[in-house]
């Protein structure tokens, strides 16, 4: 025989391998199992507790490709291992983690827990970081709302009929009646937006596979932001025809007016519709916020995805999902300081964090600028001084070593630097599953030198 009968000879006993198939037999796998029959008809599956196993060390070792996992089943005796010599193709492997998205996700939390039990985390004092991850699209797929309803039109002649049902006599794309007025205010369209994409992501929808479906998508996710804008500048409107602010003062010169566009101006990527263009190195392309929070020990504690590029909205609701997730993980420690850089500054977020008995010290300025015009006096001037003092500059100074390296090893060491999977749900299970193995490798370490001590 080529390789020896026994396969605990295959691999030594301090292997990675091993570690996750110890790790994963301590989580509760039930969500994996409740979507399979319990009457034994269908074919048979291959076993949850192994696929899942799999895609664990597959994450850990940086393989995320379901035909590159597949052919190292065959190939890497790590994975013969923890296969038992089977070899689900890629297909199934595929299959499975779309199937079980949100499972994979909450495996995040189960990880977390086995640190917790270890002496990993340690929750008085907090970083909260993100780091731009590329999305599964190219930037060329972008398009404006004209292309994509002649792309449309053009593929299926059903929408004629569904338009003429819809809009009867009319073009489609004439203006609300609330909108005939012209004025608008960017506050109002920007709350407006805010909240459509609150309900996008509170409720992710899946990207369809088939692209015409995907257009589809596209089109009416556009039409909703156009209707979205029609609908703030309508209660501009009519919070102007009042003749009073908010506080009660009258309004001074009237509003400038304001021309809508006649039909949705924006555009999309019908690749991924979720994703967004930012900035990664000199280029702009599709892509997700990846945002972490981490412990002392660089134990990612939560780990969530933006569609906003900027960060200065992430500060508060990263620090609730960090809350949620120590409380998960059985760890009474509650945070005491967070830490983050200037693109965190938010006064409301920092509020609130305070409200909550929790220290923010956040940076107003960038290490490489002066302070900004608009950050002078006030809470700016007492952050200030606050970094200026002993106490306050070491804490701060904790921040790029605690969090900062975890998206180094993800990127560099382990080369996930790009998301495999389209939409903000998807693309959200993905990183969880990331943050979850980066725990696992960390507590694979910690357990090592347990041993050697």
């Amino acid at each position: 025989m080529l390789l020896p009968p026994d396969m605990r000879e295959w691999l030594d006993e301090d292997h990675l391998a091993w570690f996750v198939i110890e790790a994963i037999d301590e989580l509760d796998l039930e969500p994996f199992y409740a979507a399979y029959r319990a009457d034994g008809h269908g074919r048979a599956a291959h076993e949850p507790q192994m696929m899942v196993t799999l895609f664990a060390y597959s994450y850990a070792v940086g393989e995320r490709s379901s035909r590159g996992i597949e052919r190292r089943c065959r190939e890497d005796v790590a994975f013969r291992v923890i296969c038992a010599n089977q070899a689900p193709d890629h297909a199934t492997i595929a299959r499975f983690r779309t199937r079980h998205q949100e499972a994979l996700a909450g495996l995040f939390g189960g990880v977390l827990g086995l640190c917790a039990q270890a002496g990993l985390v340690q929750a008085g004092v907090l970083a909260v970081d993100g780091s731009k991850l590329r999305a599964a699209a190219a930037d060329g797929a972008i398009q404006g709302y004209e292309e994509i309803a002649a792309e449309v039109l053009a593929e299926a002649g059903r929408i004629d009929a569904a338009e003429d049902e819809r809009y009867g006599e009319a073009r489609g794309d004439e203006l609300p009646e609330g909108l005939r007025t012209a004025n608008g205010r960017r506050a109002w369209l920007r709350e407006a937006k805010k909240r459509l994409e609150q309900e996008r992501a509170a409720e992710p929808e899946p990207v369809p596979n088939d692209r015409a479906k995907r257009l589809e998508v596209c089109e009416r996710r556009l039409r909703e932001e156009w209707q979205t804008e029609s609908d703030a500048n309508a209660a501009y409107e009519a919070y102007r025809a009042r003749g009073v602010m908010k506080d009660g003062r009258p309004f001074g010169s009237p509003p400038k007016p304001y021309e809508p566009p006649p039909r949705p101006e924006g555009k999309i990527n019908t690749t991924d519709p979720d994703a967004r263009r930012m900035k990664l190195g000199r280029s702009y392309l599709p892509a997700y916020n990846a945002q972490a929070v981490t412990s002392a020990d660089q134990i990612v504690v939560a780990a969530e995805i933006a569609t906003e590029v900027a960060d200065f909205e992430q500060l508060d609701p990263m620090i609730s999902a960090a809350e949620r997730e120590l409380a998960g993980a059985g760890v009474s420690e509650r945070p005491e300081v967070v830490v983050a850089d200037a693109g965190y500054w938010s006064n409301a977020h920092i509020d609130s964090l305070r409200e909550r008995g929790i220290v923010p010290i956040v940076a107003p300025d960038t290490s490489r600028n002066r302070p900004r015009k608009n950050r002078l006096g006030g809470p700016y001037d007492f952050m200030r001084r606050v970094l200026a003092t002993a106490s306050g500059g070491e804490l701060y100074g904790k921040r790029m070593p605690m969090i900062e390296p975890v998206f180094g090893q993800i990127k560099a060491n382990r080369r996930i630097d790009r998301f495999k999977r389209r939409g903000r749900a998807a693309a959200r299970s993905e990183w969880r599953l990331i943050a979850a193995t980066h725990n696992l490798l960390k507590l694979h370490r910690h357990t090592l030198r347990a041993r050697m001590a």
